[in-house]
């Protein structure tokens, strides 16, 4: 028989998480010689997802649960779902039924196929905006442009994962993680579904533009340093415009004796330079940032109480992730 875990990072989804488990404890019911888990990963949540997920607990078996000790974002809650499943293999997925349950039985097929990784890749985008779909697009075009492999497009969390892959995923321990990019990094045999996302069954998105564009940076950041060599192309440009501009400005003054332009002249190169040079910070600065970051090596999170009990690190020191 095959174990499998569901991992479900949460941050206040205490409205949806009984309809979640029923719904997705249906559809993996048919499922034939299969012990399927719930393992939920309470990312700080400020709402009474805590209480539900130890209500859940302790009236069925299969549902284990983690709870951090404050927000740490959804990159680390799956990392820690990843990290404390085990199994055959493991199934990433949203709280907010946004990813239908009713997609895990053809994913288990594919795997016993011999797919390590099954993901289920969007094939609609019209319930977004046009800005929304059109910074997408930019992204994946930017990524593929610049990094040494092809990330996978429309693809997200919601995939099942082999125990290979999860061991490999394991082995990864940066703070500042883009897990889309590392799912694709780390290779094996990969399998897409085509499904359609389903309207959030409560609650809203935290998801804000500014969330997608950190989330966007970190991902550029995090798998080819293409900003920095724009920097030194920047430099290279610039300083090579400067010559041209010295030598037409030499001319017309020695030759045609023309007035060499003050004031405005000036104020154009200074202000064009200071913002290369602005830029070129910034890109420098994002990298140092990480560098500085993964420096502390600090746990990528905390976890205060697991299925039931506070975690003590005092006693776990060895479990500190």
């Amino acid at each position: 028989m095959d174990k499998i875990t569901i991992i479900v990072p949460c941050y206040n989804e205490a409205e949806v998480l009984r309809r979640f488990y029923d719904e997705t404890q249906a559809a993996v019911s048919g499922i034939a010689d299969t012990d399927v888990s719930f393992l939920f990963v309470d990312d700080g949540s400020r709402d009474a997802t805590l209480t539900v997920l130890r209500t859940l607990a302790e009236e069925y078996g299969n549902v284990h649960y983690i709870s951090f000790t404050r927000n740490f974002g959804k990159e680390a809650a799956m990392m820690a779902g990843l990290d404390y499943a085990d199994g055959a293999a493991v199934i990433l997925m949203d709280a907010d039924l946004q990813h239908p349950p009713a997609l895990i039985p053809e994913m288990v097929s594919y795997w016993r196929a011999g797919y390590d990784d099954v993901c289920a890749r969007r094939i609609d985008r019209s319930d977004e905006t046009w800005f929304k779909r059109t910074m997408a697009n930019l992204f994946y075009r930017s990524m593929q442009a610049v990094s040494r492999f092809t990330l996978q497009r429309d693809v997200g969390d919601f995939r099942l994962l082999d125990h290979r892959c999860v061991a490999a995923l394991r082995l990864l321990r940066e703070n500042q993680r883009f897990t889309k990019g590392l799912f694709t990094w780390v290779g094996f045999k990969k399998k897409e579904i085509p499904f359609q996302v389903q309207p959030r069954a409560a609650g809203k998105t935290t998801w804000s533009y500014p969330a997608l564009l950190s989330l966007a940076v970190e991902g550029i950041t995090s798998f080819t340093t293409a900003p920095l060599r724009l920097t030194t192309v920047l430099g290279l440009m610039v300083s090579a415009l400067a010559i041209l501009y010295m030598f037409v400005v030499l001319v017309n003054a020695l030759v045609y004796g023309d007035p060499v332009a003050g004031y405005p002249t000036l104020m154009t190169v200074l202000l064009f330079l200071g913002g290369v040079q602005l830029l070129s910070l910034g890109i420098i600065g994002e990298y140092l940032g990480r560098v500085f970051t993964e420096s502390k090596q600090r746990p990528s999170y905390l976890i205060d109480e697991r299925d039931g009990e506070k975690f003590d690190y005092a006693r776990n020191n060895r479990e500190v992730r």
